[in-house]
């Protein structure tokens, strides 16, 4: 008999073993009813046997065009979009591309989203006090100079002054001498620093020089990520009922952020699915697509799409190892099928190249047999049927009411 993890008797195990529920589904069952101390061995039957009717009718069919359908789920509610959307549920400080251009910009699977912004959870002191999530923010936003006080330049002596604010250094922790050797790093001047006053300029006078080094100035990231202008913290409410602080941010470095000291890896996220790939792996970037998909469409209340029409699409997208978006360059651009790929786009190229190289389709897809006016491969289409001699218990060819039987 199968061992379980669960607190239930061995006939209840008898019971629900017996059925063709994957081990998900059977662990589930076991956990209702490990928490009904009153359960008989009948109720069990009944709830084993209730989710296994479900299940059966939930499973997609041999043969049924899952693809037409799941373009076909996703397409219709699609069109209820809006075209452009900017902003974020719950934060209005944040602008976020939703709707439609969103829902593109996953499927075309671009390599930076329009507005890239994380979502960052912190863990321990750092999600409960205020100052240490401070500490996490100012670590992540990235501090230029003009933050840190005032620049100006005095033409007479060929020099960029800056005056510092000393409250600001204080709170985002950064010290006069530190200012000063970065701005040495980057610039390459000697910069001379007297308490919070810091001044430099050209090796030689020259005024085009001296504007050039303050626009350079303007550009050195002293503090935090480079790619992260702003961050935003709020306090939330969590599942579990505590309030925690959570940092959104406009801009995305998932990678450097993932390595501070504070931030929780285990939930923070970002709406980059490229950057969730190279740093966490295909399986988490087919994860990022079927949550961003599904996020957009139930943020403009489209949310009745079947979760596993996206799982599909994410499948699709990622199952040969890389993220692929759906579009010529990417997986219909790639079909074995000439037919198929040319009846997406560019047709003549791609009937030209096939002809060039001698392709040969083989007309096993839905849309080339389409064009050629054949039945398609899919439901009754796939039965072939054939005529037999041949009939069971050694019969005469003819069944009982006279007819040919077929194999």
């Amino acid at each position: 008999m199968t061992e379980v993890d669960y607190d239930v008797s061995d006939d209840v195990i008898v019971v629900v073993e017996d059925t063709d529920l994957p081990r998900r589904l059977k662990d589930n069952v076991y956990e209702e009813l490990e928490g009904r101390t009153d359960a008989t061995v009948e109720d069990a039957d009944e709830l084993a046997k209730a989710v296994e009717s479900r299940y059966v009718d939930t499973r997609v069919d041999p043969l049924d065009p899952v693809g037409t359908v799941s373009a076909q789920s996703i397409g219709e509610p699609g069109t209820q979009l809006t075209m452009n959307t900017f902003h974020y549920a719950g934060v209005a400080e944040i602008d976020v591309t939703q709707g439609l251009p969103r829902l593109i910009e996953l499927v075309d699977a671009r390599k930076t989203p329009d507005t890239p912004m994380m979502t960052v959870y912190l863990e321990d002191e750092y999600a409960t006090e205020r100052e240490k999530a401070h500490e996490v923010v100012w670590n992540i936003e990235a501090t230029k100079i003009l933050a840190l006080g005032d620049v100006s330049t005095n033409v007479a002596d060929m020099r960029v002054q800056i005056s510092l604010n000393e409250d600001t250094l204080r709170e985002r922790m950064i010290e006069p001498e530190e200012v000063a050797e970065i701005i040495e790093d980057n610039l390459g001047v000697k910069a001379i620093q007297q308490g919070t006053q810091i001044q430099f300029g050209p090796e030689e006078p020259s005024y085009r020089d001296l504007l050039q080094l303050v626009e350079e100035l303007r550009e050195i990231t002293f503090k935090g990520i480079e790619d992260i202008s702003r961050v935003v913290i709020r306090r939330e409410e969590m599942d579990h009922g505590d309030e925690e602080f959570v940092l959104y941010t406009e801009g995305s470095a998932f990678g450097d952020v993932l390595e501070i000291e504070g931030v929780d890896a285990s939930r923070t996220t970002c709406n980059n699915i490229h950057e969730i790939h190279r740093n966490l792996g295909i399986e988490a970037a087919r994860e990022a697509i079927i949550e961003e998909t599904n996020n957009t469409l139930a943020e403009q209340g489209l949310d009745d799409v079947n979760v596993r029409h996206l799982m599909l699409v994410a499948d699709i997208m990622t199952n040969r190892g890389e993220i692929e978006s759906i579009g010529r360059h990417g997986i219909s651009g790639s079909k074995d099928s000439v037919l198929a790929r040319a009846a997406f786009e560019v047709t003549v190229n791609h009937l030209l190249n096939a002809a060039i190289h001698g392709e040969v389709d083989k007309l096993q897809g839905v849309t080339e047999n389409v064009i050629v006016g054949k039945p398609i491969k899919l439901g009754t289409g796939d039965v072939d049927l054939r005529m037999g001699s041949t009939v069971p218990d050694g019969g005469s060819g003819r069944g009982s009411g006279g007819e040919t039987q077929a194999d």
